[in-house]
């Protein structure tokens, strides 16, 4: 190992998300001759990864054009578990190995969908900001109200896909007394207690609560679209921490602007970072973070831990997480 760690040269060419000074490198380090770049740019990326046999990316795309210019490349870990980055036809073709870092995220994705969730029937953002600007100390009455205020027990959440985080959803709405569907390829039989089994028609037109959980596939790609938002509920909440691309944001947009849809919370958008002049921004129901559900502390370390076990399996010849 200690030959092979002077031989290896592995770079990470977009660190700083996933660690913009909070965590360690170091055993990453202790595996070869490292570098780690902030950013790369499109641009740069044959240059910054000529000289490696291992690279890192998170959002760096490697296709068929920057792979055919590495010729050293064998290994390319995938600091996600979404790796549609990378163009693995082409790297299977050259013999590289690609691995990526599933169900990291569970817990702090699932905490963001119902942070979002908790922010749209009870207004907490609302109240903190007019409360700053002193309107609670203006009202005649120990409290003020001028939002609907909604309790989700009894409700209906509505769940497309049930891979980890979908269940993880799942068992968070039951815990607020919530009735649970989900579209999903398992079978009814094979379901979690609690969870009922639906196509996406009965989830669109019965859900209070409809949250995406999905693969973007040429068959998910806008599955929210025109067509189905018209099938849901005026009083529904949409809520995407998927990818952006499963919604029509126009569509979305113009279905709360027209009073069809009560709320849209999501996390990603379909260009990422968005246009100043995205249909979303400034609609008054339309929630949106900036693709941090991801990004917790805790989820960051075990995303930098798992990718560099990943190396280290490489490394020795039994590949994991392979893709």
């Amino acid at each position: 190992m200690n030959e092979m760690k002077k031989n290896i040269h592995i770079v990470v060419l977009d660190g700083y998300t996933a660690n913009p000074g909070d965590l360690s490198w170091q055993e990453l380090e202790s595996l070869g001759a490292l570098t780690v770049y902030d950013r790369t740019r499109p641009e740069e990326v044959v240059e910054r990864a000529g000289e490696a046999d291992a690279v890192l990316t998170n959002k760096v795309v490697l296709g068929r054009q920057e792979l055919c210019q590495l010729p050293r490349l064998r290994y390319i870990g995938v600091m996600a578990t979404g790796y549609n980055v990378v163009d693995t036809e082409a790297a299977h073709e050259r013999g590289i190995v690609v691995t990526n870092v599933p169900a990291y995220s569970t817990d702090s994705v699932a905490q963001m969908v119902f942070a979002h969730l908790l922010n749209a029937v009870g207004h907490t953002d609302h109240y903190a900001r007019q409360n700053r600007q002193g309107r609670w100390a203006e009202a005649p009455d120990f409290c003020y109200i001028d939002t609907p205020l909604t309790e989700l027990a009894g409700k209906t959440m509505g769940i497309v896909g049930l891979g980890s985080i979908g269940r993880r959803v799942a068992t968070i709405a039951q815990a607020f007394g919530m009735k649970v569907l989900a579209q999903t390829s398992k079978t009814a039989l094979s379901l979690p207690a609690g969870i009922s089994k639906a196509g996406l028609e009965q989830l669109l037109r019965c859900s209070d609560v409809l949250t995406l959980h999905c693969p973007l596939t040429a068959e998910t790609r806008e599955m929210i679209c025109a067509e189905t938002l018209a099938l849901m509920k005026p009083s529904a909440i949409l809520i995407n921490t998927g990818r952006g691309p499963l919604v029509n944001e126009a569509d979305v947009a113009q279905a709360l602007n027209e009073g069809r849809l009560a709320a849209y919370c999501a996390d990603v958008v379909c260009q990422e970072p968005p246009t100043a002049n995205h249909p979303l921004t400034h609609c008054q129901r339309a929630y949106l973070t900036p693709h941090i559900a991801w990004a917790t502390r805790e989820a960051r370390q075990r995303l930098i831990q798992t990718a560099t076990e990943n190396v280290r399996a490489f490394l020795a010849a039994h590949p994991q997480n392979t893709v």
